[in-house]
């Protein structure tokens, strides 16, 4: 027999579709299996601090459609707290929680892995992530979501950039993977997209924006909030880090618009799409994904197949090692971002 009492948390960034995730987890769980659950609020410091809200089928009537998490989130890292493990070995008890199933991207995730291999406790992995960047999982969901948003953004920008014919330049999120950009870019027409995995020429950019205005047309620059200059480093917000030691990313977008404005003498904007991207409800296709997720989680703590992450290969919901999806990250193909190149200019 499987456990019978599953604690749920939701960590990292907030994402469209985590609560269609708690939503399949506790629906099929107690309907089907019989299950209890306790839902940890704000990622693993709610098993850290024994944080625990209900969780039970009135607690996720409704939520399908919302965006961001019941559950609340934060980028606590367990393993930078003094105790942290014993700790939440205790509260697990103290609740009498037999398992977790912990939905996140690849912090959340590392951790997971870390408590089931290295000490024990049973966890079972869902990937959430924008950023599209886990291996072992064709796609996360709240991807879809937040390319949606930012090609719809891409498509009002060109109207205002013709009328005033100038440059407008968009940031989106990415940090080390360009999938945001890459799509959006390429599904809302841009004419130079940037991404981490590739070093860009600013002189190259410079040519692509002035080939675009001979041809009478006012050109869309898409940048991953990671995309670095050949011969620069990444713009940083500030110096600041959370507690797996990410820096605060932002400002490439207004760094690269004041280059092209100075080199071409075109006017150039930006549009930082930041935290738009993660809100709001999630897309039909993130809403189908990260039910089906939710369904197989419990599937796999029913199977007490722990350190495992549900994963999507092709149309199939498959179980991978958690430890696979986290060990690196998946990032753009060179030949993939080579055939959108025909588009730049």
């Amino acid at each position: 027999m499987g456990a019978k009492k599953i604690g749920v948390l939701t960590g990292g960034g907030d994402c469209p579709g985590l609560n269609a995730v708690i939503r399949g987890i506790v629906r099929k769980g107690v309907q089907e299996y019989g299950y209890g659950f306790v839902g940890f609020r704000d990622g693993w410091r709610g098993p850290l601090e024994g944080d625990t809200v209900q969780l039970d089928i009135p607690a996720v009537r409704g939520i399908l459609p919302r965006g961001g998490t019941i559950l609340g989130s934060s980028r606590t890292n367990p393993f930078k707290v003094e105790n942290g493990i014993r700790r939440i070995k205790e509260n697990l008890a103290k609740h009498e929680v037999d398992s977790l199933i912990a939905i996140g991207g690849e912090d959340t995730l590392g951790v997971a892995a870390r408590l089931t291999d290295e000490y024990g406790v049973p966890v079972v992995g869902v990937p959430k992530t924008i950023d599209n960047d886990l291996s072992a999982t064709d796609y996360t969901f709240g991807f879809d979501t937040a390319v949606g948003i930012a090609t719809e953004a891409i498509d009002r920008l060109h109207t205002t950039a013709e009328s005033h014919m100038r440059v407008l330049v968009v940031e989106v999120m990415g940090r080390h993977a360009g999938w945001i950009a890459l799509h959006s870019g390429l599904a809302g027409g841009a004419n130079v997209i940037l991404i981490p995995e590739q070093r860009f020429d600013v002189d190259q950019v410079c040519a692509w924006v002035t080939s675009r205005f001979k041809a009478s047309y006012a050109p869309i620059v898409v940048v991953a909030e990671g995309a670095m200059p050949k011969d620069g480093e990444m713009v940083l917000k500030d110096g600041t880090q959370d507690s797996f030691g990410h820096v605060r990313l932002s400002g490439v977008g207004e760094w690269l618009a004041k280059e092209i404005e100075g080199r071409t003498g075109k006017e150039a904007r930006t549009t930082v799409l930041g935290h738009v991207q993660r809100g709001g409800t999630p897309s039909a296709f993130d809403r189908w994904l990260a039910t089906r997720f939710g369904l197989h989680a419990i599937e796999a703590v029913r199977d007490g197949d722990f350190g495992k992450m549900v994963a999507l290969q092709g149309t199939d919901i498959v179980r991978v090692p958690i430890a696979d999806a986290t060990s690196k990250l998946k990032t753009v193909d060179p030949k993939l971002y080579a055939e959108v190149g025909v588009f730049f200019g």
